[in-house]
């Protein structure tokens, strides 16, 4: 690590989730003063990035992927060498081809850190071949089988809630009145949705990924029933700090 390195996190999407990375990176970073910490930056615009399930689903032809590329040399040329996404939805092909593409335009040695794969590494260790994992996420990222495919590629089984139970976790996201984007802090309804969908996940399951970033937020919880819960933004955190200093890794 050079003394004009950082760590970028491409923030905004959503903005809470930009702030859950960056507190959940410092948490697992070994340092016993402010000095000691690693250098980070946080790029939060979310009014220059589009809806990524828009896109996904067909409702808009603008690919939130060139915002998001936009923004991701914009940090490799402040200095970022390490960066990570906040945001399971982004990995999509369709977004984070066109996005990688622009930051490897700049001609910079950047690593991107991919949740999704690095996710996926941790069940599979943690809970082995053939193991049954539930997915909570958007519809957008159930529908593109994001999860699924990496899932069964690593020989793990992929389950995810009735469609009914999807749309409650949609809505417990997203929906303008009581969802965690919308509210703060977490309002019951959309925590008690979750927790139920979770639970019925967790009669199945091995482990359930909490797939989307504000996900945790309102379920903090590390495991339910014995189940464990994987916090795909606390697993993206570590994988900054191993990229990044791996000796700073608590």
């Amino acid at each position: 690590m050079r003394q004009d390195e950082r760590i970028g996190i491409v923030g905004g999407v959503g903005p809470h989730a930009g702030l859950d990375l960056t507190r959940k990176l410092f948490d697992h970073t070994r340092a016993e003063a402010d000095q000691e910490h690693l250098p980070v930056m946080l790029y939060s615009f979310p009014d220059r990035i589009g809806e990524r399930p828009a896109f996904l689903l067909g409702k808009t032809a603008d690919n939130p992927g060139e915002a998001i590329g936009d923004i991701m040399a914009e940090l490799a040329r402040a200095g970022a060498t390490v960066i990570g996404m906040p945001c399971n939805t982004a990995h999509s092909p369709r977004i984070l081809d066109a996005a990688l593409e622009k930051l490897k335009a700049t001609g910079r040695p950047v690593r991107f850190v991919h949740m999704i794969d690095a996710v996926v590494r941790h069940v599979r260790q943690r809970c082995g071949e053939g193991a049954r994992v539930g997915i909570l996420s958007t519809l957008a990222t159930l529908e593109t089988r994001l999860y699924q495919d990496s899932l069964e590629r690593a020989g793990l089984v992929a389950l995810h809630p009735a469609p009914d139970g999807c749309t409650r976790v949609q809505e417990a996201i997203s929906n303008r009145e009581y969802g965690i984007k919308a509210r703060n802090p977490v309002t019951e309804r959309a925590r008690a949705d979750l927790l139920d969908e979770a639970r019925r996940l967790a009669g199945n399951a091995d482990a359930i990924i909490l797939g989307c970033t504000e996900i945790p937020l309102a379920l903090p919880e590390k495991e339910l029933g014995g189940i464990p819960l994987i916090d795909a933004t606390d697993i993206l955190a570590r994988e900054l700090v191993r990229a990044f200093a791996p000796e700073k890794l608590r």
